[in-house]
C-alpha cells in the first residue's frame, strides 16, 4: 500500500494525495459517506474504499465520484467556503465559461467554483431573485457576485447552525412564498440537475 500523505477539502470534494504523486478524488454528492472507525470494526457491506492505518480504518460508503486524477488534471475553482473566499477568482472563471451557458448550470461546474451544490444554487437565486435560466452574458458582474456571496454566506450559517431554509428546493408547484406563483423545476445541465425558481419574482 502507499502512504497518505494529506486530506484537502475543497468545496464538496475531499482531495487524497498519496505518496507517489498519486492523487484521489472523492466527491460524496447525496448519497456518500466517509466513517473512521477503530481497526478493529467488522465491515458489512460492500465499500468503496478501505485506507488502514495502524489503528484506525477510513471506510467510504456509496460514493458516486471516486476518482484517480494527475496533480496537473486536478482543476478545481475556488472553495465557497473557504475561510475569506476568492469571490474575484470566481467571477474570473465565471466569465472565462461560455457566455451562452445558463448560470444555474455553470454555479454548478466544480472546476469555476468548488462546493455549491444543487440546493444552495437554488435558495441562492431564489434569495437575489435570479432565473438558474438566465446566460452568463446577461448576467452583470454585481449579480454574479452578488450570488456568489449569498450561497457562501448560507452555506456557512447552515454549517454553524445546522439549520437550512428552503424557500425553493423541492417546492415544485407549491407557492413562491414571496410572491405566490407556483415554483417550477425542470432538469438542467449535462447532468440534467433539477433546478427549482420562481418564473415571476426570479428574471
Amino acid at each position: 500500500g502507499r502512504v497518505l500523505e494529506s486530506v484537502e477539502a475543497l468545496g464538496k470534494n475531499l482531495i487524497l494525495r498519496f505518496e507517489g504523486r498519486l492523487v484521489l478524488r472523492s466527491h460524496l454528492r447525496m448519497s456518500g459517506r466517509w466513517w473512521v472507525q477503530p481497526l478493529s470494526t467488522p465491515l458489512r457491506g460492500t465499500p468503496w474504499l478501505v485506507l488502514r492505518g495502524r489503528e484506525r480504518q477510513a471506510v467510504q460508503w456509496n460514493g458516486p465520484v471516486l476518482e484517480l486524477v494527475s496533480p496537473a488534471r486536478l482543476r478545481l475553482g475556488p472553495d465557497v467556503l473557504a475561510r475569506d473566499p476568492s469571490f474575484d477568482r470566481m467571477l474570473e472563471n465565471l466569465r472565462r465559461a461560455d457566455p451562452g451557458r445558463a448560470l444555474g448550470d455553470a454555479l454548478l461546474d466544480q472546476r469555476l467554483v468548488a462546493g455549491i451544490g444543487n440546493m444552495w444554487r437554488a435558495e441562492a437565486l431564489w434569495a437575489r431573485r435570479i432565473s438558474p435560466w438566465r446566460s452568463l452574458r446577461d448576467v452583470t458582474d454585481e449579480e454574479l457576485r452578488a450570488v456568489l456571496e449569498e450561497t457562501a454566506r448560507m452555506m456557512r450559517v447552515a454549517l454553524e447552525t445546522g439549520r437550512q431554509s428552503k424557500q425553493a428546493t423541492g417546492r415544485s408547484g407549491r407557492p413562491c412564498r414571496r410572491c405566490g406563483t407556483l415554483i417550477r423545476s425542470r432538469g438542467q445541465g449535462d447532468d440534467n440537475r433539477i433546478a427549482y425558481w420562481c418564473p415571476t419574482c426570479q428574471t
